[in-house]
């Protein structure tokens, strides 16, 4: 990566921020610019071994995207971390394609049915052979690719819309569950795709405490619009707000984090580990 062509500008940094972070421009500079540089020589390794294998059996393989997978709780900032490497990654003369698994969502009406829209978030809940058929479709070289959307507005897939992909040189595959194995009888998983796989940690209380502090915000916000799902929370109290934040947190996303999330973090080649400002404070890398 490039010094004269990394650093990101502090407009930048404030549009990349999440609800409720603290990003800045020393952590960019401190934490995620240094990452960028080290996924930068995984993904220049990988391209080489790979000419040299096609060198090597006298084939003329098409080139592949290098697969960077993302995994962390609820309100942790995943997604803040994901653009933030999408950004600087960009910066570096490559094409990047960032795809959150929220679009893999089975739709709210699927949901319904099978009794699972308090679930939503869990394994269960996605459409996991949809997923595992879109990275195994960009891992085979496939020229176009379409991935769904999803709105948090209306908190549900959006039915006949896709972001179409074409031949991005890096993908950062952005969700929940992205590093699990699963449990069943599966022999093949979204993991196995991946070249570099992340984890973002936090403890409990701090992710509890952050994810209420969102919600209130959003109250303000987002909720405010007289189409969007979540509009019934719109005139909450405080206190009703926080009660409300509180009971979702506790009966969806912290028995996800347990029983699903948080297990997968031994997994990840780094971890970035939180601390209670929300900015990073350690930085583990798999050495073996």
């Amino acid at each position: 990566m490039h010094e004269d062509s990394a650093s990101l500008a502090r407009s930048e940094v404030a549009k990349l921020r999440g609800l409720e972070e603290a990003l800045s421009i020393d952590e960019v500079e401190q934490v995620y610019l240094p990452l960028a540089r080290l996924i930068r020589l995984h993904i220049d390794a990988a391209n080489a071994l790979r000419e040299q294998t096609k060198a090597f059996l006298g084939t003329n393989g098409d080139a592949v995207p290098f697969m960077i997978g993302l995994a962390g709780s609820v309100s942790v900032g995943k997604s803040t971390t994901a653009r933030v490497l999408h950004a600087l990654l960009q910066r570096d003369n490559l094409n990047v394609a960032l795809v959150p698994t929220d679009g893999f969502l089975l739709s709210n009406e699927e949901l319904e049915k099978r009794g699972l829209l308090r679930r939503k978030g869990f394994p269960n809940s996605y459409d996991q052979r949809g997923l595992l058929d879109f990275v195994h479709a960009l891992k085979s070289g496939e020229d176009e690719v379409y991935c769904p959307q999803y709105s948090h507005k209306n908190y549900d897939v959006v039915p006949g819309e896709g972001v179409r992909i074409e031949k991005p040189d890096v993908v950062i595959v952005e969700g929940l569950n992205v590093l699990q194995t699963g449990t069943g009888r599966e022999r093949v998983f979204v993991s196995d795709y991946f070249d570099f796989s992340i984890y973002v940690h936090a403890d409990r209380d701090d992710l509890r405490r952050w994810y209420v502090a969102r919600f209130l915000r959003l109250r303000e916000t987002a909720f405010q619009d007289p189409e969007a799902y979540f509009h019934r929370y719109a005139d909450l109290s405080d206190e009703q707000a926080e009660a409300t934040a509180l009971g979702f947190w506790n009966d969806i996303n912290l028995p996800n984090l347990l029983e699903n999330i948080l297990d997968t973090r031994d997994r990840a080649d780094l971890i970035l580990e939180k601390g209670p400002d929300h900015l990073v404070r350690h930085v583990r890398l798999r050495k073996v």
